[in-house]
């Protein structure tokens, strides 16, 4: 059997990434496709795996075929450093260039070892996008209890609902220094900005629209938004993640926010005539120049 493994980490959002450019490139080489939902997991905190909560097919690789002590690490970070010398390749890691900038490419060509190792993020629909049917299928999630929705799903599928995301606290989730609360705040005043100038767009281009707004952190939501008519604050109390990842693909149109975790709901939204607006590349939020589905409107 041959197996490509794929490291899971980070949030949601970058998890799906990394399974679905693993999902492509495993059928485009023909191999059994695995998943390590426990390597990068172990010290994280502020992260959990998420990819089991959706209707995935790929298997999970089993504990015993993953480094155990520090002796089985050091001697994996050996045999990904000197990779560079093999014929047939036993890890696949996303190249970064200057700045960290990364962008697709086709890995599909190299020739691989019976198993192989994947790791990186590999923000783009490129790597995946001749699989997206069977993508959209499996990033469905298994269950949703509707009574812990903060409304009604029917709402927004009626209405002419337009998806908004504000990501707070991007930069000090892990460090809680001045620094990083600075550049936090900033990062978010931009956000608003960018909101504020894509909602005129929206309003020139259908009718009522009715916005509804997501964030990891919705305590302070109100403030950017005090006089504003049909914006509803999505404040998921259990289940925060999951429910409004859920209600987020029902919207019709989207404001994508600068985080993976809206990149996604906006595309396994099933309204063919969606709109999704994107911000430009002074709202950074990913090193890959190529996240963009050429579609998207970026403002």
């Amino acid at each position: 059997m041959k197996k490509l493994v794929v490291r899971i980490s980070e949030g949601l959002g970058n998890q799906l990434f990394m399974y679905a450019n693993a999902y492509a490139l495993s059928k485009k080489l023909g191999y059994d496709l695995f998943i390590d939902n426990l390597s990068a997991y172990k010290k994280v905190k502020i992260r959990s795996f998420l990819l089991d909560q959706f209707k995935i097919e790929s298997k999970f690789i089993n504990k015993s075929e993953l480094p155990n002590n520090l002796f089985d690490y050091l001697i994996h970070k050996i045999k990904k450093r000197t990779d560079i010398f093999r014929s047939k390749k036993k890890f696949i890691i996303e190249r970064k260039y200057s700045e960290k900038i990364t962008k697709y490419e086709d890995y599909s060509n190299l020739k691989f070892d019976n198993t192989v190792f994947i790791e990186g993020y590999y923000e783009s629909e490129k790597y995946f996008k001749e699989y997206k049917n069977d993508i959209k299928k499996q990033f469905q999630i298994k269950f949703i209890n509707i009574d812990d929705l903060f409304l009604s799903p029917n709402q927004i599928k009626s209405e002419n609902s337009v998806s908004i995301a504000i990501r707070q606290h991007r930069f000090s989730e892990k460090q809680k220094d001045k620094l990083s609360m600075e550049k936090s705040n900033l990062f978010v005043k931009n956000t608003i900005r960018y909101v504020h100038k894509a909602i005129e767009v929206i309003k020139s281009k259908i009718d009522n629209p009715i916005f509804y707004i997501f964030s990891n952190d919705t305590t302070n939501l109100q403030n950017f938004f005090p006089s504003q008519k049909n914006f509803v604050i999505i404040n998921h109390l259990t289940n925060k993640t999951l429910n409004d990842f859920y209600l987020s693909t029902l919207c019709k149109h989207y404001i994508v926010g600068p985080s993976t975790f809206h990149w996604w709901s906006a595309y396994l939204s099933n309204n063919q005539n969606k709109i999704c607006i994107c911000p430009a590349d002074d709202l950074k939020f990913s090193s890959n120049i190529d996240i963009f589905p050429k579609e998207w409107i970026k403002l």
